[in-house]
């Protein structure tokens, strides 16, 4: 957790000062844009702010993949596209060439440099074999010339933690830079650097001042209304969103617990050895050893411990890196190998000393403190403990109880969120389908029909593969993470209904006709698209039942807006609705069904308003198979290389794997706090079980004694599971009050379950009860098996 943690929240970034950057973002009445925003705000708080040394802009071209071609071949990187400020404001300059020039302090770059480029040193290396002669060459970017100004530091990356290599082109301001209209103009991220002595608080305010004057300039009512004011924040928590961090701390919280959890532990077995080496430690007194002598030794013994522990922990810590990799690198988008680094190594060494020094310490200034003379006189090893050193050990053993009782209950309620979750009905099957998420050279395809001469022949020569029964194009598959993308309704006017419509977002995905096969989802009205909805029949589109409910309200038949005309697909053809599915998830299987428009690709032609925004930047193909996929998935990969080699590099999965994924933070969760949980209750039931074989060793004589007296076995049993119970009622009881608190922390995780869900806690508390009692049953059976005669013989 120490790694993970090191690299989400605790990396540092490769910019100067980084801790000054900030992310500058508009928020109104919809709470902050992520849209980014326009020229024309960000050139109004370049002139008119006063807390920022730098304000800088840039387009992250999220979805796009670009393919630039090296000395080696094509060579998939992401180029987003920067204003000519950025790389100053990062306080980071290219190692060779020059940055970008500026047009007259305007943010963007002059009009000639439009076809240059800067290299990330990663993409100088590998595409051009580290070439110093790169400069002023011209390479090819997607099919376009452009001309190499230079190359940025080694380690140098932005935006932060992307997947892929980057290059980065200009941003040079056009026409369309002169309006603020949401549909029309560009809109931009912005990024700044705070003076030095001005906080974010003061830059927030300043901004928000100007921001209030730079909406009134918005002519529409409802974009107005978006951007009335300003949110900062700094670029580094930019990275992780909100949801996220509130996930890591909880978990790390958990593994903060298991610590205390180990250190009480290791506390009350040292206290409870240190008692049975109180005639010797008194010997060493008698024989002239010091007390800072005897805590010097049992220090010393507490740290080598803890020193081989450490080295074996570190091998485990590693090992359990490797086995979650995939789920954290997923969930906290960490785009690098998982491992400790040194400095991590070194700052866990130094707790775990200070952790042994601490649960050291107690019990070896409570053994130097004792008084030698009556250690010395006692005739026997096994000499009762005194009444505040067993009462001590038995707290810490309770309060290891509680405290395992609190991990056990978050283990259990995430527990019950997956069962739920693997129960949730999906809408679809997810049984033998396999998802190619394809990486498209649209470049190749400039001024043709992607669809007639790349997709429609790969889905074709896909379904004659053995063993296949259908494959269908679909811009992303259900619960897929690759391409999102929503869609919003241009409405005009200020009635409920059409305030509602603007408001409203809806899931889009362009799909083909077999889709429906693939899949199997069900259709609650009309029918799906089939081999009629070509490029010159009727346009036409199908909705989901949220769409219905959202878009024309709660009480509206869904066969009654069938043939309602929804969208322009061109200029000359407006797509109806021809057909309701029934509800699916589509983002996640935690969340409820939101509404979705599906268009067919067979009518997405290179002159409809959705085929640059579609057709050339993302495309699933899922293939429903009888075959293993490990035998189909070789097959699919030949096809796509001959198809384009780009395609070489297309991403595979099965359904299920597409489906496991999107469980998400839970699964990640339950897992670790399954680990953290059954850490807990081994060490609490060793703890039990310590503490109780320690008393029946300290007591052998009493329990002899009463044996001889005509006491009978099972009342000896009973004395000492007795004794374990009421630990067990009194932590439990104790446990449950934490776990309740605890259990609200990871609300945010929960599905189908309540926080104080009864069934839950009482399970868990069974179990631990019984782990408890069993832990308990060796030292009475021991107890009650004493011989009173060897006992009572004891020296």
């Amino acid at each position: 957790m120490f790694t993970v943690v090191d690299h989400v929240l605790l990396r540092s970034l490769p910019y100067q000062n980084s801790n000054q950057l900030v992310d500058v973002r508009a928020a109104g009445k919809k709470g902050v844009v992520d849209f980014g925003s326009p020229y024309l705000d960000i050139q109004q708080w370049r002139e008119r702010s006063r807390s920022f040394q730098e304000i800088a802009f840039y387009n992250r071209n999220n979805n796009r993949v670009s393919f630039l071609e090296g000395n080696t071949g094509a060579m998939q990187v992401s180029a987003p596209r920067v204003g000519a400020s950025l790389f100053r404001t990062l306080g980071v300059h290219p190692a060779m060439g020059r940055d970008f020039d500026e047009q007259q302090n305007s943010g963007g770059v002059r009009p000639e440099e439009a076809q240059t480029l800067i290299l990330s040193d990663a993409v100088w290396r590998t595409a051009y074999g580290s070439d110093t002669a790169i400069l002023g060459k011209t390479v090819k970017l997607s099919g376009i010339s452009y001309t190499v100004s230079g190359v940025m530091p080694r380690g140098f990356a932005f935006p932060f933690g992307g997947t892929l290599p980057a290059v980065w082109l200009p941003v040079v301001l056009g026409d369309k830079d002169a309006v603020r209209t949401r549909n029309d103009a560009p809109h931009y991220d912005v990024m700044a650097r705070l003076k030095p002595g001005s906080s974010i608080r003061a830059a927030e305010a300043d901004l928000k001042v100007i921001q209030a004057d730079v909406a009134k300039a918005y002519i529409d009512p409802y974009d107005r209304e978006l951007v009335t004011s300003i949110s900062l924040q700094r670029y580094g928590d930019s990275l992780v969103r909100g949801d996220l961090r509130k996930a890591l701390f909880a978990l790390f919280g958990a593994s903060g617990l298991l610590w205390l959890i180990a250190c009480v532990n290791v506390t009350s077995l040292l206290l409870a050895r240190s008692t049975a080496r109180q005639r010797e430690i008194a010997v060493r007194g008698a024989l002239g050893a010091s007390r800072g002598q005897i805590v010097q030794q049992l220090l010393i013994e507490g740290l080598l411990l803890s020193g081989f522990a450490s080295i074996l922990g570190i091998g485990i810590a590693t090992l359990t890196l490797k086995l979650f990799e995939h789920g954290l690198t997923t969930q906290f988008n960490i785009h690098q190998r998982l491992t400790p680094n040194p400095s991590v190594i070194v700052a866990l060494l130094g707790l775990t000393m200070l952790s042994a020094l601490l649960t050291s310490a107690w019990p070896a200034i409570g053994a130097a403190k004792a008084s030698i003379e009556p250690a010395l006189r006692q005739g026997s090893q096994q000499n009762g403990a005194g009444r505040v050193q067993h009462r001590t050990r038995t707290l810490l053993v309770i309060t290891e109880i509680a405290m395992s009782l609190t991990l056990l209950v978050g283990c259990g309620l995430l527990l019950r969120t997956i069962y739920a979750l693997r129960h949730v009905p999906l809408g679809f099957r997810t049984d033998h389908v396999i998802v190619a998420n394809m990486r498209i050279p649209a470049y190749r395809f400039v001024g043709r029909d992607m669809r007639t001469e790349l997709y429609q022949p790969l889905v074709d020569r896909a379904k004659h593969l053995p063993g296949v029964q259908s494959a269908a194009l679909v811009t992303e598959v259900p619960l897929g993470k690759t391409f999102r993308m929503t869609f919003s309704f241009g409405v005009s006017g200020n009635s409920a209904a059409e305030v509602r419509r603007r408001d409203m977002r809806a899931q889009f995905r362009a799909v083909g006709p077999e889709l429906q096969e693939v899949f199997g989802f069900r259709m609650l009205k009309g029918r799906f698209f089939n081999e009629t909805d070509t490029a010159s029949s009727q346009g036409v589109v199908v909705v989901n039942r949220a769409f219905v409910r959202e878009y024309f309200g709660d009480d509206r038949d869904p066969a009654a807006i069938l043939g309602e005309s929804l969208l322009p697909l061109d200029k000359t053809r407006r797509a109806v609705v021809i057909g309701v599915l029934d509800d699916a998830r589509q983002v996640s299987v935690a969340e409820q069904s939101q509404p979705e428009i599906e268009v067919c690709l067979p009518q997405i032609t290179p002159g409809s308003s959705f085929y640059r925004n579609i057709e050339g930047i993302a495309m699933d193909l899922a293939v429903r198979t009888e075959r293993s996929p490990a035998s189909v998935i070789p097959e699919l990969r030949v096809l796509m290389t001959k198809a384009s080699p780009e395609l070489a590099a297309s991403d595979f999965k099965t359904m299920d794997e597409v489906v496991e994924d999107s469980y998400g933070s839970q699964q990640l969760a339950a897992r670790l706090l399954l680990i953290f949980g059954g850490s807990a209750l081994l060490l609490c039931i060793a703890g039990i079980y310590g503490l109780l074989a320690y008393l029946v060793a300290q007591r052998t004589r009493e329990l002899g004694l009463r044996i001889a007296l005509g006491a009978q076995r099972g009342d000896v049993m009973w004395l000492v599971l007795r004794q374990a119970g009421w630990m067990l009622v009194v932590g439990s009881g104790i446990g449950l009050a934490l776990a309740y608190l605890g259990s609200l922390g990871l609300r945010m995780f929960l599905y189908g379950v309540k926080p104080d869900d009864p069934w839950t806690m009482g399970a868990v508390t069974l179990l631990l009860l019984i782990g408890g009692l069993a832990a308990s049953y060796l030292p009475a059976r021991r107890a009650a098996m004493i011989d009173p005669m060897q006992a009572l013989r004891t020296d």
